[in-house]
């Protein structure tokens, strides 16, 4: 009996089955509709990346359809250049990655673009553009590479590696390095071939912090900024070798309100370069080795008009630099560079400390003429260490006098025996000096101001 009934028992899993059954059907219809809502959705809050023709991507990167998301190892606002089909091996061009990312990270307010550690990225020249949709950031944490040769870079980018163009609140920090690789274009077939080049080149933007990085061996300039305001570079190295032509450090052109600190800087020409167009520049707490010094200019080059102004560079090192700090114009230029302080600025076997030099030429002979800049406002105070060459060298022009240039506590001595510590050098140039002056030479090196003198170097600053 009891055999009988376990055989006569419901078969449950079955009867299961056909309970649940419809239930699944009935819920199946409306996840596929849910799923495909989610697709169009997320296709359209992410930006298909740019294909990389010239890149072998790794298997599936460039497939149809295929749109990489946020770095999911982060958040969803920060967009990895290795998840837009970046290898990263220093010889695939990966700049088409970069710019995808660019391109989707541009569309999200607070967005961060990704360069990971433990990469190296070869990019060739690439244009990176504003404005974006926010506060922006790109975080290089790996090293960026430029082509290596001269012919690698297309005459159409201009020769500017990574340029950014109207750009508004953007940051670049990071770990990482950003290598010119420029040994190539120190050669003087190159110099003949390429006038101009630049490693990072910001033009016509706005709120723009640099911090952090390391950017090296750039063929030309190493960072320039040009129509753009609101700027601040903070503990940023640069370095180039001493005899790598024209490697300014950074360069600023028609660009206002700039803050550039803690930082060092070695290269083979300007460490800091402030040409026409400049107003409200303070450099401070920067370290300059080797170089050409701290310079505003050259100006007026080919009789053009310049206006420099409200310039302030205070606790500087210079240490086997050409010069400390100048203020370089040609003959023929006009306008005027005024209002300008050089404070607390410690030099080490400079060949100039105080520059001023209005007959600048780069050639063997430049012509004379009798137009240039004005120059008035000067400042030179708490100027201190050691010269090769002479101390001051203060050259204005002859027809347009430099006037209110005022010298102050000035203590520089000869780093090697023989060179004579009253070889200071001033012509037409007025103002007032104030002790402690060492050598004492300084003391008469100045003219006293006049109102006639006053309104000769005046009468030139119409154009600013």
């Amino acid at each position: 009996m009891e055999r009988n009934r376990r055989s006569w028992s419901w078969p449950w899993p079955l009867f299961s089955v056909f309970l649940i059954a419809p239930l699944l059907f009935s819920v199946l219809p409306t996840t596929s509709v849910e799923a495909r809502k989610h697709h169009h959705s997320y296709k359209k809050t992410h930006n298909r990346p740019h294909s990389n023709k010239h890149s072998n991507h790794r298997k599936g990167s460039d497939s149809g359809g295929f749109n990489p998301p946020a770095d999911s190892t982060t958040d969803s606002t920060t967009y990895n250049v290795v998840s837009f089909g970046a290898r990263g091996d220093g010889v695939t061009d990966d700049s088409q990655s970069l710019v995808g990312a660019w391109k989707a990270a541009c569309q999200l307010p607070g967005a961060t673009v990704k360069i990971p550690s433990g990469f190296r990225f070869l990019m060739s020249p690439v244009n990176l553009q504003g404005p974006c949709n926010g506060q922006l950031t790109l975080q290089i944490d790996g090293t960026l590479l430029a082509p290596s040769r001269v012919g690698d870079w297309p005459k159409s980018s201009l020769f500017q590696w990574l340029n950014f163009k109207w750009v508004q609140n953007f940051t670049i920090q990071g770990s990482g390095t950003v290598d010119g690789q420029g040994s190539q274009w120190w050669t003087p077939s190159s110099l003949y071939y390429v006038q101009v080049s630049e490693a990072l080149r910001f033009y016509s933007s706005h709120g723009v912090t640099v911090r952090d990085i390391r950017i090296v061996n750039s063929p030309q300039c190493h960072l320039k900024f040009d129509y753009s305001g609101g700027i601040k570079v903070d503990n940023i190295t640069i370095s180039s070798p001493e005899n790598s032509p024209n490697t300014d450090g950074i360069h600023l052109q028609s660009t206002r309100d700039v803050e550039i600190h803690h930082s060092n800087i070695g290269c083979g020409d300007d460490c800091v370069s402030i040409q026409s167009g400049c107003s409200n520049v303070h450099l401070h707490h920067i370290n300059c080795s080797p170089g050409h010094g701290i310079s505003v200019g050259s100006l007026g080059k080919d009789k053009t008009a310049a206006c420099v102004s409200n310039i302030v560079v205070d606790n500087i090192s210079l240490r086997n630099t050409l010069a400390g700090v100048r203020i370089k114009t040609w003959q023929g230029g006009v306008g005027s560079v005024k209002n300008v302080s050089f404070t607390n600025i410690q030099v080490s076997d400079v060949k100039y400390p105080i520059i001023i030099d209005q007959f600048y030429c780069d050639k063997h002979r430049c012509e004379n003429q009798t137009a240039a800049v004005a120059i008035s406002g000067v400042k030179y105070d708490q100027i201190y260490g050691t010269y090769t060459a002479q101390p001051i060298r203060l050259a204005c022009s002859t027809t347009v006098p430099c006037v209110d240039v005022d010298v102050a506590d000035i203590q520089l001595k000869p780093s090697i025996a023989g060179i004579p510590s009253s070889a200071s050098l001033c012509w037409n140039s007025y103002g007032k000096s104030q002790a402690p002056l060492l050598p004492s030479s300084i003391d008469g090196c100045l003219r006293r101001d006049t109102a006639y003198v006053k309104r000769v170097a005046r009468s030139h600053e119409h154009v600013c």
